[in-house]
């Protein structure tokens, strides 16, 4: 990536009034879009790569501000926040996710966290460990049936295991009933990423097959939620104790006067909810079942400890925190592949980041896939090392190098279910199969609103038992 007010890699500036941050020139913007269109993360690593911790990526009308410091993170994340909305891709998104915990703010934002935050209160989230477990042995006792019979897609079984858990923990429901919501969530993705990168420029009436698919699959969506909240309204809890999300969603719609509003809010919500929540987690354990066939070693090492801690009964809390190991890889595979891989923000005034002038309104990007391959703070940043994540290596490490669920006032508020779900799945499933993807097949990422396993993850399936 060349072009003018190129820099060498890492320098930051040092005193002086603040200054444009390098990158390449606007005579670029036409194979930088295109580039941008079919492998964005090669391009973000480029970046960081040929400028340094901070560049100016031109991409047509949009230029892109990319700070990948550790200090530029919390600047953005944490130490000025208010300055900065969501961004470029997010902001554009709202037309398929609509304007939900992900792409809403402000005064609407703080409201539905206000509404959803007692649902991931710790006390609540830890009593999930059962119906996390009962869900996680249903998967490996149907994968068990596939022992030898060809390859199966294994991230099609994750995004079914995580909305039921999701399901069952925040909504107390069971979604397995509605076959179609995982293709539906899917659709609404693919729409969202096309909004992100068309930014909105195509009318939504234009028939293009992406469109007319996300117009059946929106409609499928606002009906499945239509009967989620009629079943619930028709059978609320005995003593009016339920503290579940799609609960807590119906009363505070409940003096919504006109129902089509109160049934998109409830949409919006519901589909920001699941989307985010069920893909993160299945992302993470798709990239950790992958990584442990390719090392081998450490996946014999997690199977011991899951032995040892459980043996053949399904985690309780405190085995949780007995799993230091497998909790390891976790975060490890979330440092490779962060699940959130892009955090976009919009700049609301002017800014100084790193010594880096940044204009009002400018496009703001953080990139966790590369802070995390940082090599000023990740030794051998490529390799797969859990052992980074021990108590003696971890000490010292910047706290804004490693963000897999974000930082400052919108951290993820689903991060404790999420790392417990992963956790919990991953010790049930090694202590009762090996998983190895067939010679030959090569796994690629694929930067949507997650980074995701690009076609699926085709996995042979043999019983430990």
């Amino acid at each position: 990536m060349t072009g003018v007010d190129s820099v060498p890699a890492r320098v930051l500036p040092r005193g002086g009034p603040p200054r444009r941050p390098p990158g390449p020139s606007r005579v670029s913007t036409p194979v930088l879009l295109a580039r941008m269109a079919s492998d964005r993360l090669a391009v973000m690593t480029e970046a960081a790569a040929t400028y340094g911790d901070a560049a100016r990526l031109p991409l047509g009308p949009k230029t892109l501000y990319f700070f990948n410091h550790p200090d530029h993170i919390r600047r953005v994340l944490t130490d000025n926040s208010a300055n900065y909305h969501k961004g470029i891709g997010l902001v554009h998104a709202r037309r398929a996710l609509g304007n939900g915990l992900l792409t809403s703010e402000g005064t609407l934002w703080r409201a539905q966290r206000k509404v959803i935050q007692p649902a991931f209160q710790a006390r609540r989230i830890t009593r999930q460990i059962g119906a996390i477990g009962e869900e996680a042995l249903l998967l490996a006792d149907r994968l068990r049936l596939s022992a030898g019979a060809g390859a199966v897609d294994i991230r099609q079984e994750m995004t079914g295991l995580t909305l039921g858990v999701l399901g069952r923990s925040l909504l107390d429901a069971d979604l397995g009933a509605y076959e179609s919501i995982g293709e539906a969530f899917e659709i609404v993705q693919d729409q969202a990423v096309f909004e992100m990168m068309s930014l909105s420029s195509v009318p939504t009436w234009v028939p293009l097959p992406l469109q007319l698919r996300f117009r059946k699959a929106r409609a499928e969506l606002n009906r499945i939620v239509a009967a989620l909240a009629r079943e619930r309204e028709q059978h609320p809890a005995a003593d009016g104790t339920r503290d579940d999300v799609l609960s807590r969603l119906i009363d505070a719609t409940a003096g919504e006067r006109d129902p089509a509003v109160r049934q998109d809010r409830m949409r919006d919500e519901l589909i920001t909810l699941l989307l985010a929540g069920h893909d993160t987690t299945a992302s993470t354990l798709n990239w950790t079942l992958y990584l442990l066939d390719r090392h081998p070693e450490v996946g014999d090492r997690v199977r011991a400890e899951v032995d040892e801690v459980l043996g053949d009964r399904l985690p309780a809390i405190e085995d949780f925190h007995r799993l230091t190991y497998t909790s390891m890889v976790l975060q490890e595979v979330m440092r490779l592949y962060p699940a959130v891989w892009l955090l976009p923000r919009k700049a609301l005034a002017a800014d100084e980041i790193g010594g880096y002038r940044v204009p009002a309104g400018a496009d703001v990007v953080l990139c966790p896939y590369t802070l995390h391959r940082h090599p000023d703070f990740w030794e051998d940043p490529d390799r797969f090392d859990p052992e980074r994540f021990a108590k003696g290596r971890s000490a010292g490490r910047h706290r804004y190098s490693y963000v897999p669920f974000g930082a400052g006032p919108r951290v993820c508020v689903g991060s404790s279910l999420g790392t417990l779900e992963a956790t919990v799945v991953l010790a049930v499933l090694l202590r009762r199969l090996r998983l190895s993807v067939p010679p030959g097949h090569k796994v690629q990422a694929e930067p949507m609103l997650t980074l995701r396993i690009k076609g699926g993850l085709p996995m042979n399936v043999e019983s430990r038992n």
